[in-house]
């Protein structure tokens, strides 16, 4: 398990209010993915990847706010498999919030609780091909 933060997410009422806000702000790139319903956030340089091309940041992403998503600001922590890690977070106190889902070809994600009732996102990358 790396345990790394390796994304953020900013649920959002009102997107465009909400994107143009960090964009003038804090000068953040948005890249819309309409099929996934996601907007991509890039917080510094990218490389022809769409990966950070500097080390020492992450990006993230934006989602219209919804019942079956977290309501505040979540960041996502890296682990190599996500139904280990939630078997794991649900035998120290931790509660699965929803499914996992695929994102496209990358990998998968899920949401969990802390005990302390903290949302927090899983990450687990795609097997390589």
């Amino acid at each position: 398990m790396t345990g790394r933060v390796v994304h953020f997410e900013v649920p959002f009422s009102d997107g465009e209010r909400a994107k143009n806000f960090y964009r003038e702000v804090f000068g953040w790139q948005v890249n819309e993915y309409p099929e996934m319903d996601y907007t991509g956030v890039a917080t510094g340089p990218v490389a022809e990847t769409g990966m950070p091309a500097e080390p020492g940041y992450i990006g993230g992403g934006m989602f219209e706010r919804r019942p079956e998503y977290p309501k505040g600001p979540v960041i996502t922590i890296d682990v190599p498999s996500i139904d280990e890690a939630l078997s794991t977070i649900r035998s120290k106190g931790g509660e699965q919030v929803g499914e996992k889902i695929a994102v496209g070809e990358m990998g998968f994600a899920a949401y969990f609780t802390d005990p302390e009732g903290n949302v927090l996102g899983l990450w687990e990358n795609a097997a390589p091909s």
